[in-house]
């Protein structure tokens, strides 16, 4: 199950003023994935280049929590960053510079984006047990946080995004793989997609897409012109 959009941004629009905010937008926004946002480190963001790399990830193992690669070679990736999210982690690194002046020689630095206060690595399992605390303040249905990830995908699909785009965003080892997981979305756009090619070629014939104006008499001036056999 995945959230409407209006669903998704009245969770947004709740979360506005969390700390962790910009994580649930990158998250919901870009599909990263739980583990992939709690990995990413400053040195793999480039704001001014709006790009992304996505090198490791933080994986939990019983309750340890393990750094690693990402799951497969398709996983290590660089994902564009759109203005919005540019700007939620321009925002959130400023608080999180305000936390290291306050924390002082206690701020643990450990180069990740998303962090406790004192610059400690975030648990993964602190991360998803927030999402829901948020998600039930608003009187969301309940999903699961990797919900997000699919859900951004469906979102890249309606906006017409193409499939590989879509693939390579995800860390997706295959469009096939990403079509499969999607079916009933693709399905959707494609048809909206074959609807807006149709709708842009002109006819005259009734029920067709569109009637083509008529420019000369309809008796006639012009010969019939016949299509070969």
């Amino acid at each position: 199950m995945v959230w409407t959009p209006a669903q998704l941004g009245a969770f947004l629009d709740h979360a506005h003023h969390d700390r962790l905010y910009a994580l649930g937008h990158v998250v919901a926004h870009r599909g990263l994935r739980r583990g992939e946002a709690c990995g990413v480190a400053w040195e793999d963001v480039d704001l001014t280049a709006g790009l992304m790399a996505i090198r490791r990830q933080l994986v939990q193992n019983g309750w340890q929590v393990i750094e690693s690669k990402p799951k497969s070679e398709a996983g290590n990736r660089f994902i564009a960053l759109d203005a919005g999210t540019v700007a939620a982690l321009r925002a959130h690194k400023e608080r999180q510079d305000r936390e290291r002046k306050i924390w002082g020689e206690a701020y643990q630095e450990s180069g990740r984006v998303f962090t406790r206060e004192n610059g400690e690595a975030l648990h993964p399992a602190s991360v998803t047990a927030r999402f829901h605390q948020l998600a039930e303040d608003v009187g969301l249905p309940p999903v699961r946080l990797h919900d997000l990830h699919h859900g951004a995908a469906s979102l890249m699909l309606a906006a017409g995004v193409p499939m590989k785009v879509v693939q390579e965003t995800l860390g997706r080892s295959s469009v096939a793989l990403t079509a499969d997981t999607y079916t009933s979305v693709f399905h959707e756009v494609a048809s909206n997609a074959a609807e807006a090619v149709a709708a842009l070629i002109p006819r005259a014939r009734a029920g067709s897409a569109t009637p083509r104006p008529r420019t000369h008499s309809p008796k006639g001036d012009h010969p019939e012109v016949r299509l070969p056999r």
